[in-house]
């Protein structure tokens, strides 16, 4: 099944976003925007406060990872994974914070994020590993 970003960065599930830069979908008349990579790390459900994690102390535990490629007004999925192994692989962004994104329908959204090329491109050596 083939996703398309915006309707993954609105689901109502807690997930960490990792970017290469600033994510604004909204404007569709700027083919020139470039690219930009996006990794959505979902967290793990679980019952409790603070998700799970004691006091908001402890391990965030990510069940599914999805990547996608922009480039101009396309996207396209680029890795998908439920494998426990290979999420064990990539770096959980522990300094996520509140992160602003444009959405498709150019509506604002605030997501729990981080823009970091470095973790992208680590990412990215990952993903090439496993393919």
């Amino acid at each position: 099944m083939v996703f398309k970003v915006s309707p993954i960065l609105q689901l109502p599930r807690r997930k960490l976003i990792v970017s290469s830069q600033e994510i604004n979908l909204g404007n569709t008349d700027d083919s020139n925007r470039g690219e930009n990579t996006i990794f959505v790390l979902m967290v793990k459900e679980s019952t409790g406060s603070a998700g799970g994690r004691g006091g908001g102390s402890g391990m965030r535990k990510i069940d599914r990872i999805l990547a996608f490629k922009i480039i101009g007004n396309s996207d396209e999925q680029i890795y998908e994974t439920q494998d426990s192994q290979e999420i064990e692989e990539f770096e959980i962004p522990y300094s996520a914070v509140a992160m602003d994104i444009v959405l498709e329908s150019g509506v604002p959204s605030v997501v729990q994020g981080v823009i970091d090329p470095d973790m992208i491109n680590r990412y990215l050596e990952i993903v090439r590993k496993t393919a």
